[in-house]
């Protein structure tokens, strides 16, 4: 009898064994303790340019022209760009941007003819044409001013004098440049015979103001492309506002440059001065790295949204737009009506 028990005691225990090594077999393997779960897209801080929109204000990025360039040579320039509008903005996303009602808007400075000319074709008449202007021989090939190689300018102008290089008799050779103010330096000088100005430095050039002692002659609106947002970055959630730039370290654009005054304008209707800052003189890309470094504490970057320079800051650390409040904005647009309200999209950073 005890023999029996004994059997059938090491039976039931060996079922039972063999139960637990079968469920065990079945269950997933947990995972090691120090082992991370699987990747997931980093989250977006509060408060940062992926999430929110920001309101703020541009101006208008032009080409502009020297005026002793033939007519025909600025008509092709033109014609091609507005005429292949997808093919170029399959190229870059600002092409996308453009259109003939707002590329023909420009009151404050007379057209080239060659522009006018297209655009009358297309049913946009032009405020004013530039008298005497557009009768030069032919030169064949013209040089294209933009901007920093971080910026807009430069991309967006590389794929302009490209395509109408590639597509046309005429060549377009695009080159870096300091910006706005010193692109009308250059065209005057006759080192590049088109280029790229903000809106406001244009009219400042035209009416001999601020950056320009008395008004500069000789060129002319080739088109109005897109709206250039002022672009106020930096990666401190704590400045939430202009006037939160008040004791801090600013870059306010390359020193002369049409950023500069952006800055300016911006700090004064927030009743602040250049004074009140602790300011630093940068272009785009060093502006973006200073900030990437902990050097400055906030960046004005006046360009097209997406800038090139803000989306490589953004890979390295969060990005946050300051807004204008809509008072504030509005003081802004009435005392310098160059400007307009402008929003940068949740997501374009």
């Amino acid at each position: 009898m005890k023999k029996l028990l004994s059997v059938l005691l090491a039976v039931t225990m060996m079922a039972t064994v063999l139960a637990g090594c079968g469920a065990k077999k079945d269950e997933p393997a947990a995972p090691a303790a120090s082992q991370p779960a699987a990747s997931q897209p980093a989250a977006s801080a509060p408060g940062s340019a992926e999430e929110v929109d920001t309101n703020t204000v541009a101006v208008g990025a032009i080409v502009l022209a020297r005026d002793d360039i033939a007519e025909d040579e600025i008509y092709t320039f033109v014609s091609t760009i507005f005429e292949n509008l997808d093919a170029i903005t399959s190229q870059h996303a600002k092409g996308a941007e453009l259109s003939l009602e707002y590329a023909s808007s420009m009151t404050s400075v007379p057209y080239h003819p060659g522009a006018a000319k297209y655009f009358k074709e297309k049913g946009f008449e032009v405020a004013s044409v530039k008298e005497g202007a557009g009768t030069g021989a032919a030169r064949g090939s013209l040089t294209f001013g933009t901007g920093g190689e971080s910026g807009t300018y430069y991309a967006f102008g590389g794929v302009l004098g490209a395509y109408v290089s590639n597509n046309t008799n005429l060549s377009i050779t695009t080159v870096t440049s300091g910006g706005s103010a010193v692109n009308i330096d250059d065209m005057t000088a006759d080192n590049v015979q088109l280029a790229f100005c903000q809106s406001d430095v244009m009219s400042y050039a035209y009416n001999g103001e601020r950056l320009f002692d008395a008004p500069i002659e000789g060129f002319s609106v080739v088109a109005a492309l897109y709206m250039e947002a002022v672009q106020i970055v930096t990666n401190n959630p704590d400045i939430k506002t202009v006037a939160d730039l008040a004791g801090k370290k600013v870059s306010v654009g390359a020193a002369g440059s049409g950023t500069y005054f952006n800055a300016i304008d911006a700090l004064e209707i927030y009743g602040l001065s250049e004074n009140d800052i602790s300011p630093v003189y940068q272009s785009f890309g060093d502006s973006t790295e200073s900030l990437k470094d902990g050097k400055i504490d906030a960046a004005f970057v006046v360009a097209g949204a997406p800038t090139t320079s803000i989306v490589d800051l953004a890979t390295a650390t969060d990005v946050y737009l300051v807004s204008f409040d809509q008072e504030h904005a509005d003081s802004l647009l009435a005392a310098s009506p160059y400007y307009s309200n402008y929003v940068i999209p949740a997501g374009t950073y």
